[in-house]
């Protein structure tokens, strides 16, 4: 699937229809999520069922699309489902019960209720009165069927208005095999420090911007509640925050698609898996996952402004797209772990260098990072089927049945009719046939 994002341009009563469709959508998705939770054992077809109920009897709800309203009800299903999955893996803490929205910003259409007219121009049919809008950006729908549209989304944000079209495409690209590995370790001194020694400093957008934010909340705070002045204020802010937001974004995705070009192997920390089990009494992992580690409240901040899922989310992206081989690896003990000899070495959070006995000395990170790429390595080396030799002297059998090597005093023909007879036959992928 591909994401193709135009910005809308329309008049001030299209822009109140939209914010109208969207109040719409959220108040079937509110209802749909009340509906499972007054009865019990509804699945996903009857909450697509009940919103022709809902059709019936509220008129602004029939004026919205049907295939809209079913996606309100998909979204209403998709929390539910994931309240379920929670539950079923046992992830500690909140399960994620499924909680009714106040503020949706977004309404979706599936593959009625629009047209689109040439590549900048979409007109919306249902009964909300949207109309014709103009579509701004650089991407070419004319490149695209109307066929591999399958969906289509109106997008509030601080800026304006867009709209999302999701193609089925398949997205994929060949690159030359570059010959290398990298080991990433991500950090809060610098983003990332790879297994070659090599940085890339962290941007802090956040830290930059909080002088405009503490302005922007000033202003939000000496408005009138409910005047339209501190309508103004409050959409001043959500800009400042969209930019932060879109900085962050484009630094995560500009970075994971030159380390995916530029390596046939990325390994990296998988900070949202639990640590290893520790060797002391109650000594813990010198890493926890994400979650865990905001609860930090002197790095909290830090650690959500560096953006790290989102840097592992374009890492796994690129990755499928280009056919790079991407590793999560388990980050316990990767700091305290000599990349050299193996033994463990304890150290703070303020020691920046690691110095072994064996007579390694590296920055934490750079030593970190070749922890991962060696974790990687072990991980994806042995992938084929394992053989068990009957005596020292037994011939080994790949997966296909065939011989890897020949006995000595003996040819390779009288070798392999003496095995058929010994070994049972296989099919084409090496399984037994009895």
């Amino acid at each position: 699937m591909l994401v193709l994002e135009f910005k809308v341009k329309g008049k001030p009563h299209q822009y109140a229809a939209i914010d109208e469709a969207i109040r719409t959508a959220q108040f079937v998705r509110n209802k749909a999520l009340r509906y499972w939770i007054d009865n019990r054992g509804v699945n996903k077809y009857d909450l697509n069922k009940y919103c022709r109920v809902l059709a019936r009897e509220y008129g602004f709800a029939r004026e919205l699309n049907s295939t809209a309203r079913q996606a309100s009800a998909e979204r209403a299903w998709s929390a539910i489902s994931r309240f379920f999955e929670n539950c079923r893996k046992s992830v500690p803490g909140h399960k994620g019960y499924p909680k009714f929205k106040k503020n949706s910003r977004s309404v979706e259409y599936k593959t009625s209720g629009w047209k689109l007219l040439d590549p900048k121009h979409i007109v919306f049919t249902d009964k909300k009165n949207i109309g014709r809008l103009k579509l701004v950006g650089t991407w070419d729908l004319a490149f695209y069927s109307t066929e591999q549209i399958k969906r289509v989304r109106l997008v509030r944000r601080a800026d304006g208005y867009y709209a999302q079209f999701c193609v089925s495409v398949e997205v994929r690209e060949t690159l030359e095999p570059s010959g290398n590995t990298v080991g990433l370790d991500v950090g809060l001194k610098e983003f990332y420090t790879d297994s070659n020694g090599e940085c890339e400093p962290n941007p802090r957008f956040y830290r930059n911007a909080e002088k405009k934010l503490k302005r922007a909340h000033r202003r939000v705070s000496k408005k009138q509640k409910g005047s339209a002045n501190r309508k103004k204020a409050v959409n001043q802010l959500g800009r400042v925050h969209l930019k932060i937001s879109r900085q962050r974004e484009e630094h995560a995705k500009r970075l994971a698609r030159c380390v995916i070009r530029s390596n046939d192997l990325v390994a990296y920390e998988d900070l949202r898996c639990d640590p290893a089990p520790s060797h002391g009494a109650r000594e813990r992992a010198p890493r926890e996952r994400i979650k865990n580690l905001v609860r930090n409240h002197c790095l909290a901040k830090s650690i959500h402004d560096a953006g790290w899922y989102q840097f592992r989310k374009w890492l796994e992206y690129f990755g499928v797209k280009f056919g790079k081989i991407t590793v999560a690896v388990n980050p316990a003990y990767t700091s305290q772990k000599c990349s050299n000899c193996g033994a463990i070495v304890q150290k703070s959070l303020s020691t920046r260098t690691h110095v072994c006995q064996c007579g390694c000395e590296l920055d934490r990170d750079h030593n970190a990072a070749r922890n991962i790429l060696n974790a990687a390595l072990s991980t994806v080396g042995h992938t084929g089927t394992s053989v068990r030799l009957r005596s020292p002297s037994a011939v080994e059998v790949n997966a296909s049945g065939d011989l890897t090597a020949t006995l000595a005093g003996a040819n390779l023909s009288e070798q392999v009719e003496s095995l058929r007879e010994e070994s049972p036959r296989r099919d084409s992928w090496g399984v037994s046939i009895i």
